[in-house]
């Protein structure tokens, strides 16, 4: 290095100097910035995604078209009426009671139409022992859930006069009630709980009250502003609860995990006898730079959720990708100003028994992570040859994944009422719960030619084998448009049911309605969406897989100029995500020790979890990644060897790494208890994978082979030489050198040495 200026250089580094210098300026810019963006996303509402963009193929169609013609389908509802013990039928003049006390307590409520009776519609079961009574909820279907009780009470007092008869209700509305009853609280609490159990780890990690709530505190602002910003944006990009949802998650987890790797860093260089100014210099030149390389690698990954083409994954990724790109800029922004306020009041409020802690910002001194690396370093081959077939092993179940739109029994088990009564109806009249729905428009819905097909439709459905019946029609006349509702043979095993509903689409369509010119007829419902939607998944899996790899690789590789790094890090995270895999089918597929999680009996892994987790994963788990190479490039800088930078770089990262990754676990692991299967997937396999990645891959697998690799860790070929250098050459005695205070108590004296300090 030549002769020159040392200057600190990138947008990292000048940030936090800025912010340290104004720091009541960075303070109210922050403040009035998550401000603004809540209360104009409040001005603005929120749009949220609409049916008929929640997936592609016919049902895409057929939502589209029946929201085209302003068709609102109301919430049905289904009162099964079944003979406890087989005595009595439907023929009998109780069980003949027991149908008119149930149409007439529904009607007296005032609050349903269309009643009708299983005499009249053939909703009677082959053994006639049980029978269906129909009918809607006067309204909008959105809100139904909130008009049920009363109807619900009104069923439920018929039962009390029948005892030799079961008596129970189920439909679109009776299951929004239950369900909001039942996990409405249930999420809240979980949403509330990350906050507490976030702040009582940073409490033990910090030891201090002040510095646990500084990170939390960001976090949640970030996730304010986010929120607000959502709104906002949903006007171009609709966004959903479930956004919302996965935006405090990876909000929450990644704001405190970035204010935590900038604080401890800071804590570290004071208690190695910087002054203060120097060691916020220090932490916005390292830790500030890799918290901006990690968090644009997370926006990237969470980017390719927009290649799906499902709105509700493009939500997904783009609430995501907002939170972490709002929580990256409050940590190397706001955060350094805070921290110059605080000054030593950030140790304000010690814990008594954690007292000790005080002033160990990881050091050297990980015992346990030091006597594990003794033994890596020792032997680096055979430490990675046993992870990466521990890896591989646990990941091999993934092999053999099934994924589908679990069915109802299978989110929720039998803990609820309302499942038992809709295996009881699925068992006498397959399909009959969730039955397919033709939206048929033609030109003249009236016409003969139509009618007939219609009518062959329906006749074609039963005799092919794909429906027992019966097959019921509503005609539109208005709007030219037929609606056929089909039960499928299978019910809820979603295999037979779709291999019905193949035939439907395949044979029965074709020589029936598709003989008719003008004629649309997609086919649509629960069976038909989750067929749908796997087939639309398996076409956005490639261009999502590649868009990620290959732009988390040219990250990794502008940010180390290494071509061996940016490799490694692709196939460590790879091999992190297929351990997670792994563990989601062996647990939630395969049923191996699904109890200890209350899993069993789920057979299948949600559809959309896949590839959600390689997104988020991919994304998460270069958050330790880039804060460990970091450090042990910059031990390498320095002029220790390969194999202590190794040493150094781990065991001081080890402490604030621990840290994060407890967090992250604890969080998403609180998701792991909810009662829904799918949610329950989503936290354990979120956690599982975010475990694995902070033990066996940061702390054995990516130490052994940077050891084996040696000076090969920082090659680059000289054809790449000329790629943009966002390297960071800092060294914590360059940055003492500039942010010293010189004889006159100016901002720093400039030395010979041409050191290059941050990115």
């Amino acid at each position: 290095m030549g002769n020159g200026d040392i200057r600190v250089r990138g947008i990292a580094a000048r940030a936090g100097g800025w912010s340290a210098r104004h720091r009541w300026a960075a303070v109210g810019i922050w403040v009035l910035f998550v401000v603004l963006a809540m209360g104009l996303g409040s001005a603005a509402g929120r749009v949220d995604v609409k049916d008929s963009d929640q997936l592609g193929g016919e049902t895409h169609t057929a939502a589209r078209i029946i929201e085209d013609a302003g068709i609102e389908e109301p919430a049905g509802e289904t009162v099964l009426i079944q003979s406890k013990d087989g005595g009595v039928r439907a023929t009998d003049a109780e069980f003949r009671a027991a149908v008119t006390a149930v149409m007439a307590a529904v009607e007296e409520t005032g609050e349903v139409t269309g009643v009708t009776s299983p005499y009249d519609t053939k909703t009677i079961s082959e053994d006639g022992r049980s029978a269906l009574v129909q009918f809607d909820m006067r309204g909008e279907s959105d809100t139904a859930g909130e008009r049920v009780e009363p109807v619900l009470d009104a069923v439920a007092d018929v039962q009390k006069e029948h005892e030799a008869l079961r008596i129970e209700e189920i439909g679109g509305a009776s299951m929004m009630k239950t369900f909001d009853d039942a996990f409405g609280d249930d999420f809240k609490k979980a949403e509330y709980s990350a906050v507490p159990v976030a702040l009582g780890i940073l409490l033990v990690a910090f030891g201090a009250l002040v510095a646990a709530l500084v990170p939390v505190a960001l976090a949640i602002t970030a996730i304010i502003a986010t929120m607000g910003l959502m709104a906002l944006v949903s006007h171009f990009q609709p966004m959903s609860e479930t956004a919302n949802s996965v935006m405090l998650l990876v909000g929450l987890a990644v704001g405190v995990d970035y204010c935590l790797f900038y604080l401890r860093r800071e804590r570290e260089e004071r208690a190695a006898g910087r002054d203060a100014r120097t060691a916020l210099s220090i932490a916005a030149a390292t830790s500030g730079r890799a918290i901006v390389v990690s968090g644009v690698t997370v926006c990237v990954a969470m980017a390719g959720m927009l290649f799906t083409g499902i709105a509700e994954f493009e939500a997904m990724g783009l609430a995501s990708l907002m939170v972490v790109a709002v929580a990256m800029v409050g940590s190397v922004t706001v955060l350094p100003a805070l921290l110059s306020l605080l000054g030593e009041r950030v140790e304000k409020g010690r814990v008594p028994f954690l007292r000790r802690r005080r002033g160990n910002g990881g050091g050297e001194g990980s015992r346990f992570w030091t006597a594990v690396l003794d033994r890596v370093l020792a032997k680096p081959l055979l430490a990675a040859a046993v992870a990466t077939g521990a890896l591989l092993a646990v990941a091999a179940p993934a092999l053999g994944m099934k994924t589908q739109n679990l069915t109802l029994d299978q989110e929720f088990g039998d803990s609820l009422p309302v499942v038992q009564t809709y295996n009881r109806v699925n068992a006498a009249f397959p399909g009959g719960s969730d039955p397919a729905e033709v939206v048929v428009r033609a030109d003249d819905i009236n016409a003969p030619e139509v009618r007939s097909a219609l009518a062959d439709f329906r006749e074609r459905a039963v005799t092919s084998g794909a429906s027992r019946g019966p097959v019921d029609v509503t005609v539109h006349d208005e709007h030219d448009i037929a609606l056929v509702y089909v039960p499928l043979v299978g019910g809820s095993d979603l295999d037979e049911a779709g291999e019905s509903l193949d035939r439907l689409r395949d044979d029965v369509r074709p020589a029936t309605l598709g003989k008719v010119d003008g004629v649309e007829a997609p086919i649509t419902g629960q069976v038909a969406g989750s067929k749908d939607f796997n087939d639309q998944l398996v076409g956005s899996v490639l261009p999502v897989f590649v868009f990620v790899v290959i732009f988390a690789f040219v990250l990794m590789l502008l940010s180390f100029r290494s071509l061996t790094i940016a490799l490694t890090s692709i196939v460590l995270n790879l091999l992190s995500v297929g351990a997670a895999y792994g563990i989601l089918v062996a647990v939630f597929q395969h049923g191996w020790g699904a109890s200890l999680v209350g899993a069993e009996g789920v057979g299948a892994i949600i559809t959309w979890l896949p590839l959600f987790l390689f997104v988020i994963l991919f994304g998460l788990s270069m958050d330790y990644h880039v804060f460990v190479v970091s450090r042990i490039r910059e031990a390498r800088l320095r002029g220790r060897t390969t194999r202590d930078a190794i040493q150094h770089g781990v065991v001081t990262t080890a402490g604030v790494v621990t840290s994060a990754a407890v967090i992250m676990v604890a969080v998403f692991a609180i998701f792991g208890t909810l009662s829904m299967q799918s949610m329950k997937q989503m936290g354990v396999g979120l956690a599982a994978a975010v475990l694995i990645d902070a033990t066996v891959i940061r702390g054995v697998l990516l130490p052994a082979v940077m050891a084996l690799l040696g000076e090969r860790n920082w090659y680059l070929p000289k054809w790449l030489h000329r790629l943009p250098d966002l390297t960071h050459d800092e060294s914590p005695e360059a940055v003492a050198e500039v942010t010293a205070p010189d004889d006159r108590g100016g901002r720093g004296e400039r030395g010979e040495r041409g050191e290059r300090v941050g990115v």
